[in-house]
């Protein structure tokens, strides 16, 4: 039974490169992996604190020979996924990046994860087993080679380990929303005392659940965070930042890492805001005019908050 299975979880970054004829680059799983002959993009997992821009670089380096830039951020879909024969259940947060190739030889593997690295044209793909987020992500009927848990297993958002060098470390994906009214007022949440950035401006968003889409997550936690109802219109960034002596509710320093990826966000009936979380990491929920948002002072925002404005143009 699924449920009885160790869940765990990580973030993974992939590539999505086609070459002059339209063809996309793939990859095959060898023996060595869970899903043995299954085909998906090039990539894998983050490593903590690593960059997921660099991760899609190194991945699609070691998987295929051939050396990629990034051109852009194409999607982030989230899935989970069962190994029975590995006792586990699998949740990951997948950023799908667009990337050009700058040279290198393709190239085959042995005795690693993957062991093909093949260009094919979409009608082709069309017939091989693919991970469904490989379909997914290149527009083409679901594929049904991943084996699903029965149900999503309790699983903490924050989850902190003991890392090589004896400090826990803590990787955490997250959905954060440049959120405005059509008055173009801008939204935002104060960091609660105890936590990370206290006293600071951040946007409405938290961690995502396990098997939850970011999406999804980000609509609820704006809710939960300041009352409001809102809906997607765009994917602005991911950004990546970490702190290596973080201090938070917890008492004790953790490595974090934390990768966060924004949206805008159209609030069209703005209320006024209200914290329903009401003792978590959100004090206060305030909505911003142009020339108030203007007037904060670098050290009042939060990393990702600035970041996130830049890409929303604001």
């Amino acid at each position: 039974m699924t449920p009885a299975l160790e869940p765990l979880r990580r973030i993974a970054a992939y590539a999505v490169v086609s070459d002059s004829d339209g063809q996309v680059l793939l990859v095959r799983a060898s023996p060595r992996s869970g899903t043995p002959g299954v085909w998906s993009l090039p990539g894998g997992a983050v490593d903590h604190g690593e960059d997921p821009n660099h991760t899609v670089v190194r991945e699609t380096a070691a998987e295929t020979g051939l050396s990629v830039s990034v051109t852009g951020l194409r999607d982030v879909l989230a899935d989970m996924r069962a190994l029975p024969h590995r006792g586990i259940t699998i949740h990951t947060d997948r950023l799908i990046y667009n990337v050009t190739v700058r040279g290198g030889t393709l190239c085959d593997r042995v005795g690693q994860p993957t062991d093909l690295a093949r260009w094919q044209t979409l009608d082709a793909a069309k017939g091989l087993p693919l991970r469904s987020f490989t379909a997914a992500a290149l527009g083409l009927p679901g594929a049904a080679v991943d084996l699903r848990p029965d149900a999503a297993p309790d699983f903490p958002s924050f989850y902190a380990v003991p890392g090589p060098d004896g400090l826990h470390r803590a990787q955490r994906f997250a959905a954060y929303a440049v959120a405005t009214d059509p008055a173009g007022r801008v939204l935002l949440t104060r960091v609660a005392e105890g936590y990370p950035g206290a006293g600071c401006w951040h946007l409405p968003g938290g961690g995502t659940d396990y098997g939850e889409q970011p999406g999804a997550a980000l609509i609820r936690e704006l809710l939960e965070e300041t009352g409001q109802t809102g809906r997607l219109v765009e994917l602005l960034g991911v950004a990546s930042h970490r702190d290596a002596a973080s201090l938070g509710p917890e008492g004790y320093p953790i490595d974090w890492h934390g990768v966060r990826a924004f949206y805008r966000v159209l609030v069209e009936a703005p209320a006024p805001p209200s914290v329903g979380d009401v003792g978590g990491s959100t004090s206060e929920a305030r909505w911003f005019g142009r020339d108030e948002l203007f007037a904060l002072a670098a050290h009042e925002l939060t990393e990702v908050t600035a970041e996130a404005m830049r890409a929303a143009r604001l």
